[in-house]
């Protein structure tokens, strides 16, 4: 089993790397807030895309969003899903659209328990696999997404990272060997305060959307090996984009020289197309997450993983699945030898893609990829322009990582 994205603990290192820009279309924004309509709560990580098109985004962890879309698509309807939840279409006009409000169905789909059990999870999962390559893109593509990486102190920001990506996809049939990734654009904010003496850096990072393509790289939970060493159960069945979804969850039943994973499955119950994965490192044996995840840190730091924990979805598009979203959570403790206290530190990164193109795609060079050693950090500019995306689709930032970077950017300026 094989972890990309390793972290590195060192001392404060700032490099530079400039990168292109993309010509901007004329466009119309879509912007607003996605709830559930019975509770009002805000709704997270609500997939948008516009209908029979492939531009899209998600919503944030408030639930905000904001889609851009050229007027040249002449495009009519905006689609939101989300698990467990009807699809919602919004209809637009061509013109820039604010403060809309979005109020989405729950969906629930029950099975009695008899139901239940007459089917066999493990069985479920082995025929899922069976048809990978008949749900999943057998053609090379190239997808444009957005990511982001950020590591807090405690509660406080010290490394913002964002970028524009390119991606290059062989066919599902065919390993992740040559898929590559070339950042676009991107951007950073390093904390500036001298008592954040710690640079936190996530190898890999944009690549996040490589080698966590549970699908695509089997590697991680879907290869022979890895499914005879899960237990499965199905608990459930719901709804994603209209569509009924087995609910399997899946458990460690065997002891490796490596953690395995557990967490829940959910597969298409008409195509048997993975759409969704949620799943944690087993963390029963520290010393094992602590060799699979850091790569390097000072001598007489002490390192405590917490949890590493991932979500990945796919978005079904005229019958052929594709990646939609990726995200990865890192939560662990460090503390120096003789002191009493340790402090806590997140990582999250996430990609969403925003576009998908199918025709005259073009390999990235090796040279402009984006490999396993590079850090994002070392490699984009500081923040400089509140209108640095243009027309690119990002991920809004929530109101407490706007707040982080407005603190951020005063630190650079004192």
């Amino acid at each position: 089993m094989k972890y990309i994205n390793k972290i590195i603990i060192a001392g404060l290192l700032l490099f530079a790397f400039t990168c292109g820009l993309k010509a901007e279309d004329n466009i119309i924004t879509i912007s607003g807030m996605v709830r559930d309509g019975l509770t009002r709560r805000p709704l997270q990580y609500v997939t948008i895309t516009v209908a029979n098109n492939n531009i899209g985004t998600v919503s944030n962890a408030d639930g905000e969003f904001s889609l851009k879309i050229p007027q040249s698509i002449n495009a009519t309807v905006v689609e939101f899903s989300h698990l467990g939840y009807q699809t919602f279409r919004l209809s637009i006009t061509g013109e820039n659209m604010s403060g809309v409000q979005v109020a989405m169905t729950q969906s629930a789909t029950e099975l009695s328990e008899l139901v239940v059990q007459g089917f066999d999870a493990f069985y479920i999962v082995q025929e899922a696999v069976s048809k990978i390559p008949t749900n999943f893109s057998a053609s090379l593509n190239q997808l444009t997404g957005f990511y982001r990486e950020t590591v807090q102190k405690r509660r406080n920001y010290i490394n913002i990272s964002e970028a524009v990506v390119d991606l290059y996809k062989t066919a599902y049939t065919e390993s992740v060997s040559a898929d590559r990734l070339q950042v676009l654009k991107g951007r950073r904010l390093l904390s500036q305060r001298a008592s954040d003496t710690l640079a936190i850096k996530l190898l890999g990072g944009p690549n996040l959307s490589i080698f966590v393509d549970i699908v695509k790289n089997p590697d991680i939970l879907l290869d022979r090996e890895t499914l005879s060493d899960l237990s499965y159960t199905m608990v459930n069945i719901t709804q994603i984009n209209g569509r009924d979804q087995y609910v399997i969850n899946f458990d460690p039943r065997v002891v490796k020289p490596y953690p395995l994973y557990q967490g829940t499955l959910y597969i298409d119950r008409e195509s048997l197309a993975f759409t969704r994965a949620e799943f944690n490192l087993d963390m029963s044996d520290r010393n094992k997450a602590t060799n699979m995840i850091l790569r390097r840190r000072p001598f007489g730091l002490r390192f405590r993983p917490e949890q590493v924990s991932y979500v990945v979805s796919y978005q079904e598009r005229n019958g052929v699945s594709y990646l939609s979203y990726i995200r990865n959570e890192l939560h662990f403790s460090c503390d120096w030898r003789r002191r009493l206290f340790s402090t806590n530190y997140s990582v999250v990164s996430e990609m969403v893609v925003t576009d998908i193109n199918l025709q005259d795609v073009a390999m990235i060079a090796r040279r402009d990829a984006f490999r396993e050693t590079h850090v994002l950090t070392d490699r984009v500019l500081d923040f400089y322009d509140e209108d640095f995306w243009g027309a690119y689709n990002i991920i809004e930032p929530t109101e407490s990582l706007e707040l982080a970077v407005n603190r951020l950017l005063r630190q650079q300026r004192q």
